[in-house]
């Protein structure tokens, strides 16, 4: 199994037995459910001896749409997250999202959110409010985002560097409210499939450059 917990981050351990029909264990360690378990240390690899589920998510695993989600956010946690690096924020934000992904019908913006929230945790903070390259406030105007820059270049300095891409004035606006808004201020976003598409290609170049 690959867990991940608030003490100490990213981990791997064994449950033996937890495929035999009626092993204790087998209801509990559910993909994408969050559980209380006691592991005993071993030689490589820590070893499951009890488990007590907290919360199933059970309609991550209901629904492939649903799924994709959940699976999609707990890949960037095993792909960027070392193993036993204590990150009791990242669990959380990791729970939240989670709970969100199983409520709404759209999780588009809490897969966003997600990923704002994911990078400034690991130091990756996107700059958003002054160009990269010059240090001074955006305009109102289409500004450029560039990935290698970690963030938002003016169109004077963009015309200079190579792999940015222009940005709207509302993705950039949601972009700063996915960076210091909480989790109210995102289930009220309203986006249209043009604004997701553009938000969506933006974190994935960065995701993807990081």
């Amino acid at each position: 199994l690959t867990l991940f917990t608030p003490i100490k981050g990213k981990l791997r351990a064994v449950a033996r037995g937890a495929l035999r029909p009626r092993s204790k264990l087998a209801g509990h360690l559910q993909p994408l459910s969050h559980n209380l378990l006691m592991l005993a240390q071993g030689h490589s690899l820590d070893v499951v001896t009890q488990c007590q589920m907290i919360h199933s998510f059970r309609p991550l695993r209901e629904d492939l749409v649903r799924m994709s989600w959940g699976l999609y956010v707990a890949e960037l946690i095993d792909g960027f997250c070392p193993e036993n690096l204590e990150d009791a924020p990242l669990f959380s934000l990791l729970v939240e999202t989670l709970h969100q992904l199983c409520e709404v019908k759209d999780g588009q913006r809490f897969l966003r959110y997600f990923e704002v929230r994911l990078v400034d945790n690991l130091g990756f903070r996107l700059q958003l409010r002054q160009c990269v390259a010059c240090r001074r406030p955006l305009a109102p105007v289409i500004n450029y985002f560039s990935p290698d820059s970690g963030g938002m270049l003016c169109p004077t300095c963009a015309a200079a560097r190579a792999g940015c891409r222009p940005l709207s004035l509302t993705a950039l606006k949601v972009l700063r409210l996915l960076q210091q808004g909480n989790l109210p201020d995102i289930a009220r976003l309203r986006l249209g499939p043009q604004l997701v598409a553009e938000l969506e290609d933006t974190m994935r170049d960065y995701l993807h450059y990081l």
